[in-house]
């Protein structure tokens, strides 16, 4: 009996070592959020870190990919989205605190375009025009689909011809998963002009590419909504990031990185 007592003694001393008790972790907040946050999200991060010495470790990605990921099982404490569509497919699973939800930046699309622009795109027509080399988002990624929706815009405006649209969309090359990859390409000059946000024209790429302008009456306002995960082991950590997000503090962070306050 002394014996078998010794081995279960050991076998305990044992398993604790290799897994020691959830209370001595370090304590994490896992945030995932569109890669158009990247910048902004990052500086908030540090602001957070530095407020209440926990870390946060983020997932930047295209929304619709993480929303997935979410799905299929993976660990989140906060989410942000660069739409609407992807937090309500959560919101619908039930994996999200409904109560938590909040739009909290806007954000509107741009054409960008190489500095030395060697297509020579001025304007809208010009998206048009045989052999532009044009890259966008996938259709359900959140950049995709406002690209779409204001290509749509564009189209039913007679100005423009009426195979206005079947002629923009001849020229895409490329449909990437996340707006980062759309930036990269143009500003290697793989493509002559992508869609992206407004806020990806960063201090850093200004000596890469240009910005056009899409006009209002065709543009279209992404909705940024974040939430607190259902499942979330620090839902009191996750709602004092998502109070920095909404303070004055987050939101001149957001507006210094090119989003408008909601």
């Amino acid at each position: 009996m002394i014996k078998r007592h010794v081995f279960m003694v050991m076998a305990a001393v044992l398993i604790a070592v290799a897994f020691p008790a959830s209370s001595e972790d370090p304590e994490e907040l896992t945030v995932y959020a569109a890669a158009s946050l990247t910048g902004a999200f990052g500086e908030i991060g540090e602001i957070f870190e530095n407020e209440t010495g926990m870390q946060v470790a983020f997932n930047f990605g295209g929304s619709q990919a993480l929303r997935t990921q979410i799905e299929n099982g993976a660990y989140a404490d906060v989410f942000a989205s660069a739409n609407k569509k992807q937090m309500n497919a959560l919101l619908d699973a039930e994996l999200i605190n409904n109560s938590s939800m909040i739009i909290f930046a806007r954000n509107k699309i741009a054409l960008i375009i190489p500095k030395d622009n060697p297509a020579r795109i001025n304007n809208l027509s010009d998206l048009a025009r045989p052999g532009v080399k044009i890259v966008m988002g996938t259709r359900d990624v959140p950049v995709g689909d406002y690209a779409m929706q204001i290509i749509g815009n564009l189209a039913n405006d007679s100005s423009y011809g009426p195979d206005y649209n079947e002629k923009v969309l001849a020229n895409v090359i490329s449909e990437e998963t996340n707006v980062n990859y759309v930036v990269t390409k143009v500003a290697l000059g793989e493509a002559d002009v992508g869609f992206a946000y407004v806020s990806d024209i960063t201090e850093d790429l200004a000596g890469k590419v240009e910005k056009i302008v899409i006009p209002d009456e065709y543009n279209v306002i992404g909705e940024y909504p974040i939430a607190i995960m259902q499942d979330s082991m620090y839902p009191e950590q996750a709602r004092e990031f998502l109070d920095l997000v909404l303070s004055d503090e987050g939101r001149e962070v957001l507006e210094r990185h090119g989003f408008s306050p909601a």
